[in-house]
Formats: structure tokens, C-alpha cells, sequence
């Protein structure tokens, strides 16, 4: 195996700071996704080095502020006509959540299917498995956490009329009753949508809010089942009795949670990690690649960036 973080190549010539971006570092690199993989995998290695309870409370904050994307919607629904216009427009609530948690900084699930696993692929120890689950088991609770106590509060407090309230569990109902095979296959789908958005962002840190809103407008578009979200819509309903907690968690949250999983993972994250790699192995550092032709020479790749390092 290809070890991706080979620090044998010395004067490392491209930025090591956490903050710099793929400007910086493309010069270094053999291409654009090299640059913007880098970028990721630092990310990711900041990100499992957080304290556990810093982690905690940040998921917490995100959970509680992606209900924004379910007032916003409910609120839309109920003052908007059900027509096709009107529902474009009431999709465009879901994106307020998502456009909030990741302004903010705060933890969200979904972001991290990506994310952290980069420095897994490009180093892949026991040791930094364990980092990625830890990291993924703390943002899941909290946001779980988070998430519940924003539906008791839309559930329990006299905040809006029976209208916006019918409209809260409208919403709810869509994720309950559909097949787990359907929910797990749109999982995938906002899954890979959300991992494209993180990746695009890196690209493009100055376009963030355009690329927030249409990944996750075309997730809501779509119904594509995001389980951060989703958990806030059919916790709602549990809280008023309208669903068992049960029922809920098999036939929504595990198979959205799983495809969600796959698609940020196993699917864009693995491809977008196997293009770096063969872009690196293809033309190395000062050297020649299997094409034959010599890589660049502006200095060796930043530590832990795909190399052509020993097996």
C-alpha cells in the first residue's frame, strides 16, 4: 500500500499553517484536487485533535441551530400556496439551517463523513481510525441532543399558530412510512452532496453561501434524507405523540444515517482520495511518473499530502 503521508522528501517548500489555502498550496502540488485534498486532510487532522467536550457542545449548537431549517420550512409551508412555485420556494427553507451551522463553525454530522476520513485514506493507521470514529460518535450524539431539545421546544412551547404547527408536522410525516431501501438510497445522495459541498468550499472559500444553499436546496428538492435535519423533523412528531420512538429510529434514522455514511464516504470520499493519489504517483516530486514525464519541482508536498512514498 501507498503510504500518503511520506515525509522522506525534505525542503518542504509549501505552507505547513493549518490556514493556508489551495492557492498557496497548488504550486507544490501536482493538480488543483491535489491542493484542495490538502486543504481536507489538514482540516480533518484539526478537527480530531479537539477536546471531547469541545466537540460535544459545538454538535450540540449545530443540532439545535439545524431546526432553523425546519422552522423555516414549516413557516414557508404554511404561508405559501401548494403549488409547484410555491413549493421551490418553500424548498429554499431547508438551505437556512445548514447556510447558519456551517457559518457558524458548528459541528454537523454529515460534514465530517468526509472531512476526517482524508488523513484516514492518506494514512491509514488503528489509531486514526479509532480518532474518526471517536469524532464521529461525539458529533452524532450531539447533534442528535441538539436536534431533540430544538423539537421539544418547537413541540411543547405555544411559539406558533395551528397553521405553522400543521405545517412543522406535514414536513415530519414525509420521512415516516417510505421504505428503509428508499430512505437508505437518498441518504446516500445527500450524503455525496453534502462531501461535494465540502470539497467545493474548500475550492472556493469565497463562493461558501451560494454553494451551501443550492447543495442543500437540491437535497430538499430532492427529498433526500440528511439525518441531522430529518432527526428534527420526526423527533417533532414523537414529542407530540404522533410517531413511536421506535418506529422512527428503524425506519428513518438508521438507514438514512447509513447511506449517509456510504455516500459522503465510501463513494466521494474514497474517489476523490484514489484521483489525488494517481495524480501524485503519476508525476511526483522531482522525479519521473509512470508516464514518463517529470513531475514538478517547486519543492516536495506538504506533510501528510499524497506522496509516492514506500509501500
Amino acid at each position: 500500500m501507498t503510504d500518503l503521508s511520506d515525509d522522506s522528501h525534505s525542503g518542504h517548500l509549501a505552507p505547513e499553517s493549518d490556514t493556508a489555502d489551495v492557492e498557496e498550496l497548488e504550486p507544490h502540488l501536482p493538480s488543483t484536487a491535489a491542493a484542495v485534498h490538502e486543504v481536507i486532510r489538514r482540516a480533518g487532522e484539526k478537527e480530531m485533535d479537539r477536546d471531547g467536550m469541545a466537540l460535544m457542545w459545538s454538535a450540540i449548537a449545530g443540532g439545535i441551530t439545524m431546526a432553523t431549517s425546519f422552522m423555516a420550512r414549516g413557516l414557508l409551508h404554511a404561508h405559501l400556496p401548494e403549488t409547484d412555485v410555491g413549493f421551490l420556494f418553500e424548498a429554499m427553507g431547508y438551505t437556512v439551517g445548514f447556510i447558519f451551522v456551517i457559518c457558524a463553525g458548528q459541528q454537523l454530522f454529515t460534514e465530517n463523513t468526509v472531512t476526517p476520513v482524508l488523513p484516514l485514506m492518506s494514512r491509514p493507521r488503528l489509531s486514526k481510525l479509532w480518532r474518526v470514529l471517536r469524532l464521529w460518535g461525539i458529533v452524532l450524539a450531539g447533534n442528535t441532543i441538539g436536534g431533540a431539545v430544538a423539537a421539544g421546544v418547537f413541540a411543547w412551547m405555544p411559539l406558533f399558530d395551528a397553521e405553522t404547527s400543521e405545517s412543522f408536522a406535514k414536513i415530519g410525516l414525509h420521512l415516516i412510512g417510505k421504505p428503509a431501501d428508499e430512505m437508505f438510497a437518498g441518504g446516500i445522495v445527500s450524503g455525496w452532496l453534502i462531501a461535494t459541498l465540502v470539497w467545493a468550499m474548500a475550492a472556493a472559500p469565497q463562493a461558501r453561501l451560494p454553494l451551501i444553499f443550492l447543495a442543500t436546496w437540491i437535497i430538499s428538492l430532492g427529498d433526500f434524507p440528511h439525518v441531522v435535519a430529518g432527526t428534527v423533523e420526526v423527533l417533532y412528531l414523537v414529542f407530540l405523540g404522533n410517531e413511536g420512538l421506535v418506529p422512527v429510529v428503524v425506519e428513518f434514522w438508521l438507514p438514512t444515517l447509513a447511506g449517509n455514511v456510504i455516500g459522503g464516504t465510501l463513494i466521494f470520499a474514497l474517489v476523490a482520495h484514489a484521483q489525488v493519489r494517481a495524480d501524485v504517483e503519476a508525476h511526483p516530486p522531482g522525479g519521473t511518473g509512470k508516464d514518463g514525464k517529470a513531475g514538478k519541482e517547486k519543492g516536495a508536498p506538504p506533510r501528510g499530502a499524497p506522496s509516492d512514498g514506500a509501500s
